[in-house]
């Protein structure tokens, strides 16, 4: 088996407020592999961003605090790195692409400037290189007249030119690994299409690792080889996507794949979850999920389920896959 790019073990990271301690990410362990793309997904507050944050080391301070694990790329603990150690990190060894470019992008600055900038202080060019380099660059991630758009400011391009913008500087390095937050919220489906196959291209030739955050499972399916469903800073399901799509076995991962409407289904009503997600600074007893759950059993309600491992690869946080 390929040695992972990226291996999270029992990463923690609870942030400090006046309503107690919350747990965004409780335990997450994962590992990605050069050319392989993993699928970070679940509600909104589940976790997601602060996993990736955690990794970046860019949780939000003095509240957050990472108090545990491991974030090993390709097996150097980012966790052990000074802030200056970090800065050479971010950008050339790992690099991110945010849902809305233009919080990427300064939009006081030229296209040409914002390109060249990693260019330079990643690898020291200068001059005709440098600006060659950028051109290249633009040209990769496919906008057109490349020498012209680096003249150009943020605000005189589509959104779809925008994020195409913020991948070429993603992969300037290119990284060892991409973390992809929402990276199509912005575009309409069919730059949408036209982006994913980019970044699928961009993955191939250079052999990145890949996280990519979202809600849209439609684009898990299309993009990912295996996804990690998240709840309450947990991992409740892992496998790989045709495993989770065909036959998921967490109630919560059967609950999010059953509330995506079907093409040519007759139902009149979509299907949604039952209850709110739980508060993370007060987490019920056993399982976080039981308030919601419609197969909850009392051991769900006392007992927090560890991880079984259905099949190598797949596992699920679930008591109905304990073993008889």
């Amino acid at each position: 088996m390929t040695a992972p790019v990226i291996e999270v073990r029992d990463l923690r990271t609870h942030l400090v407020t006046r309503w107690g301690t919350i747990k965004a990410v409780d335990g997450v362990s994962f590992a990605v592999a050069a050319g392989e793309t993993l699928g970070l997904v679940g509600e909104s507050g589940s976790g997601k961003s602060m996993t990736y944050l955690s990794i970046l080391r860019l949780v939000p301070r003095p509240a957050a605090r990472i108090l545990g694990g491991q974030v090993l790329l390709d097996g150097d603990d980012l966790l052990k790195k000074s802030e200056r150690e970090m800065q050479r990190i971010r950008g050339k060894r790992v690099a991110m692409i945010l849902q809305d470019p233009m919080s990427s992008l300064n939009p006081v600055f030229s296209i040409g400037m914002q390109v060249r900038e990693p260019l330079a202080n990643y690898h020291g060019l200068s001059g005709r290189p440098l600006k060659n380099r950028a051109v290249e660059l633009l040209a990769s991630v496919g906008i057109s007249s490349p020498a012209d758009r680096l003249r150009a400011f943020p605000h005189q391009l589509s959104g779809g030119m925008r994020q195409r913008v913020v991948g070429a500087m993603a992969i300037s390095s290119p990284p060892r690994l991409l973390i992809a937050d929402e990276p199509t919220t912005s575009l309409d489906l069919t730059i949408q299409a036209q982006y994913l196959r980019l970044l699928k291209e961009l993955q191939t030739r250079h052999g990145l690792a890949m996280i990519f955050v979202t809600h849209n499972l439609g684009i898990v399916a299309k993009m990912c080889d295996r996804v990690a469903v998240m709840y309450a800073g947990r991992i409740v399901e892992t496998g790989a996507v045709g495993t989770i799509f065909r036959a998921p076995r967490h109630p919560y991962t059967r609950a999010l794949l059953e509330s995506v409407p079907r093409l040519g289904a007759s139902t009149e009503w979509l299907t949604a979850i039952e209850g709110q997600p739980p508060d993370l600074a007060a987490l019920p007893r056993g399982c976080a999920f039981a308030p919601r759950c419609p197969h909850a059993m009392d051991r769900c309600l006392a007992e927090e389920p560890p991880e079984f491992t259905l099949v190598p690869g797949h596992a699920s946080r679930c008591w109905l896959d304990a073993p008889a």
